[in-house]
């Protein structure tokens, strides 16, 4: 049963024998993908996704016949860097349906990046206390804790409920800074109760920062309407280049307090001190911005977000079909609690970094580890390194079905 907590009973029905992977034909698939050759089984979109046509196109096309400096330049083609990238801003914000009124999207190297650049240049005397919860992915895990050591307060780590909502009971939110996770990075549980976990914070004076980097590509449509402080992402796991997303409230990124500065950020520099600019989104990018990746993420936008309910109902699917599946495998205890675009396993008798080896070997992606969860899994479950499956727009049943049957015998073996 999923969850790890049932395995197969004894009056069971035989299940269904799986279908043999040499025999399976690949359905098409989604328009965009047509390059994804039907023999490549890719179920690690929760690292990277596959890109689609459209971006490698926009990539290229402006590789090719842009490349100018933008931000610094009045030349036409460095004007035009500049449009397409405000553009991409604004689509973002759209994407998530924020106001650019409140809000200001950033660009960094990645979700980690953002966290870190956020967290270690807010004011120190701010929050009485920083909470996160005990599943969060290192990015959170670490940065949070040396920002209480930084700022000197303390750090309340708390547990969740089987629903993903943080247990956070009558813990004084009094002036604290909230980093959770929207979207389990191990089972892909989605954080229930975020928007009233933000209400609730903001009524006694907190910030709420989501780390949004799985909930962002599996689950937008539910992030819409969380009145978050601000959200960090990463268009590689949403079907762009590779590049990280702060998407913040002005209130907060004109709180910072910049300790990384450089060309784009100012708007005078004396002998001895400097003006910043009024462009609030400038607080978090230092130096030239990556053009081609941004504006390929322009491209991932506008073919995502037209396709989104598309998408996330076929994943759901996807993912029922997953987790049938590896629920009725021989020696493996599904770790996930329901069906979900990200699921991981716990092999029995083999290590899961080898089996990942040996599913490699057939042509099956799929990551194997701790998940940058190290705390959550080693340190307080215990648990051995588990090999996840992540779903993307890529993916097909046919693909889920070819893994099943690679996957299942190998089993059988051990």
């Amino acid at each position: 049963m999923l969850g790890g907590r049932l395995r197969r009973r004894p009056d069971r029905q035989p299940p269904r024998p799986l279908p043999d992977a040499a025999g399976i034909r690949a359905a098409a698939r989604r328009d965009g993908f047509a390059h994804v050759p039907v023999t490549r089984l890719a179920f690690d979109s929760a690292c990277q996704t596959l890109r689609p046509q459209p971006v490698l196109d926009a990539v290229l096309a402006h590789d090719r016949d842009g490349g100018a400096c933008g931000g610094r330049v009045q030349y036409e083609a460095g004007r035009r860097v500049d449009d397409e990238i405000a553009a991409v801003r604004r689509a973002v914000l759209d994407a998530f349906a924020l106001s650019s009124r409140r809000y200001a999207c950033a660009f960094t190297a990645n979700t980690t990046a953002g966290l870190n650049a956020l967290l270690h240049q807010l004011p120190p005397g701010r929050f009485a206390r920083v909470i996160t919860t005990h599943t969060e992915h290192n990015a959170v895990f670490l940065s949070t804790m040396t920002f209480a050591r930084r700022a000197g307060i303390p750090r309340l780590v708390v547990d969740r409920a089987s629903d993903g909502s943080p247990v956070i009971g009558d813990t004084d939110l009094s002036d604290a800074l909230l980093v959770v996770s929207a979207m389990d990075n191990v089972d892909g549980t989605f954080t229930s109760g975020l928007a009233e976990l933000v209400e609730r914070a903001h009524r006694r004076g907190g910030v709420v920062i989501v780390d949004a980097a799985q909930a962002a590509p599996h689950a937008l449509s539910r992030l819409r309407g969380v009145g978050a402080d601000a959200f960090c992402f990463s268009a590689h796991k949403m079907y762009g280049p590779t590049l990280g997303l702060v998407v913040a409230t002005s209130a907060l990124l004109d709180a910072l307090e910049p300790m990384f500065l450089g060309g784009g950020q100012v708007a005078r520099v004396g002998e001895d001190d400097y003006e910043l600019l009024p462009d609030l989104h400038t607080r978090l990018e230092p130096g030239s911005l990556p053009g081609s990746a941004i504006i390929g993420f322009g491209a991932a936008l506008r073919w995502f977000v037209p396709q989104l309910p598309a998408i996330e109902a076929d994943e759901r699917a996807l993912a029922e079909r997953l987790a049938a599946g590896l629920e009725r495998m021989p020696n493996l205890t599904v770790e996930s609690p329901a069906p979900s675009a990200v699921m991981s396993v716990r092999p029995h008798r083999v290590d899961a970094h080898r089996l990942a080896v040996f599913l490699s070997r057939a042509g099956v992606e799929v990551r194997s580890g701790h998940f940058c969860a190290h705390h959550w899994l080693a340190g307080r479950r215990g648990l051995p390194p588990l090999v996840r499956f992540s779903l993307g727009a890529h993916n097909t049943p046919d693909d889920v079905d070819a893994a099943l049957a690679v996957l299942e015998p190998m089993l059988r073996g051990l």
